[in-house]
């Protein structure tokens, strides 16, 4: 049994009317059920009342306020504009517009809250719908199972600036989640992040102009494919970070095209993005078992693939705990499309690094790695096969930047990586989800 409230605009412009269809209730025995009439009448009123004078925003959060598990609240073609946030704490709710440039919600005057709709629930969808010019998150669900989001734009519609909301879409602690469709532009942190959380798939997305395009972080059992990550600072990010219950592992990263990330970083002085270089195709942080294949990745001019610790990536490591893990392993490249990197990169290190070993006309190599392993784990001065950094890529080449010793002794390491790991497995969403 499901509810359809169709929010509808009245011809007076920017305030609009709404009417509320509802879809009978019935008992088992055929007849209607009270107080599911009574509740959906109240809610019709309300958002009926939009049309004495108040606006749009009044209608949808009434219609959030009281919906029910199983509703589908619609809302219409037009650009509505909210000055606070937006919540949802109901479990089994469809949030749907009429396509994400058609069904556009402006929070440019936004003067309360943290986000622009922040959802709290499970079993919940939102499709077909923008989200502009948000105080801070564009779109976050916390703690949720069984999540859709597909076909959501979220954007800052200037500049890429610092003063621009954090995230664009962001499920965290959350499982069993599918992100497709999306468009996300001009985030001071990640247009697309996935944080915390458990079988996840982002598909088919578009992040540009974003300090991120798209982050995986302490996510175990991620698929990231057929995505367009452009213009970013960095493309494709998978890290782990210390100090959270949860350390992330499992990411394929494969058939997307991550090219031309050099847009500054615009990111908050002091979280952990802001110390992305600039010129970051795919960036692997302190995270283990990562796939890298069949992928386009060219023209980030530092690098078109970095993996680092958590030593070398100005991360603070203040109350890092001795369970977590800082070093990245078993990490496998293999068959991507990768030309064009690491011309111009960004910091003094990098550069005055590829000016050394490669002269001023030169670039850096397409895989760097800045050389940190678990001496714990060193088994006759080398990490177990199963562990290490496998490049099978063609022509493409890894250095060595010497991170533990200060930059003294970089150099190709190409051949020392040229080994294979055993492939991951397909995500695979369970639930209602299993034939998204």
């Amino acid at each position: 049994m499901t509810r359809n409230a169709i929010l509808r605009p009245s011809t007076s412009g920017m305030h609009l009317a709404a009417t509320i269809c509802l879809a009978a209730f019935l008992t088992a025995c055929g007849g209607p059920d009270q107080s599911a009439r009574d509740n959906s009448q109240k809610v019709a009123e309300k958002a009926t009342s939009t049309n004495s004078g108040n606006d749009y925003q009044e209608t949808l959060m009434t219609a959030l306020l009281d919906a029910k598990p199983g509703d589908v609240i619609n809302i219409p073609a037009g650009n509505f504009s909210f000055n606070r946030s937006l919540s949802l704490t109901v479990d089994g709710v469809t949030l749907r517009g009429a396509g994400m440039d058609k069904s556009v919600l402006s929070f440019k005057g936004q003067i309360a809250g943290a986000e622009g709709l922040l959802v709290t629930a499970s079993n919940f969808t939102i499709e077909d719908l923008a989200i502009e010019d948000t105080k801070g998150d564009a779109l976050k669900v916390n703690e949720g199972k069984n999540i859709i989001i597909r076909r959501v734009r979220t954007e800052w519609t200037g500049a890429p600036k610092t003063e621009n909301g954090a995230y664009g879409i962001y499920p965290v602690q959350t499982e069993n989640v599918l992100l497709e469709g999306n468009v996300a532009i001009g985030a001071s942190d990640a247009g697309i992040y996935v944080g915390q959380s458990k079988n996840v798939v982002v598909r088919n997305n578009r992040a540009e102009y974003n300090v991120a395009g798209i982050e995986i972080e302490n996510t175990l059992d991620a698929d990231v494919y057929d995505n367009i990550a452009i213009n970013n600072t960095g493309g494709i990010l998978v890290f782990n970070m210390p100090n959270l219950p949860q350390e992330g592992a499992r990411t394929r990263i494969y058939n997307n095209k991550i090219n031309n990330n050099n847009t500054r970083n615009f990111g908050v002085a002091g979280t952990p993005v802001a110390s992305v270089p600039a010129g970051s195709g795919v960036v692997i942080n302190s995270n283990d078992q990562v796939e890298i294949f069949q992928n386009e990745i060219k023209n980030n001019n530092t690098a078109n693939i970095i993996i680092a610790s958590v030593f070398e990536s100005g991360i603070s490591q203040d109350g890092m705990t001795d369970v977590f893990d800082p070093y990245p392993e078993s990490i496998y490249i293999y068959d991507n499309d990768m030309a064009g990197g690491g011309k111009s990169p960004d910091r003094m290190e990098l550069k005055a690094l590829k000016t050394l070993k490669f002269g001023p006309l030169g670039a850096l190599p397409d895989v760097l790695w800045d050389g940190f392993v678990d001496p714990a784990k060193l088994v006759g001065g080398a990490l177990p096969d199963a562990m290490r950094i496998c490049l099978q890529n063609g022509a493409a080449e890894l250095i060595n930047v010497d991170g533990p010793n200060g930059f003294k002794n970089p150099e190709i390491a190409t051949a020392d990586h040229n080994c294979t790991l055993e492939n991951l497995p397909a995500v695979t969403l369970t639930g209602p989800l299993a034939e998204g």
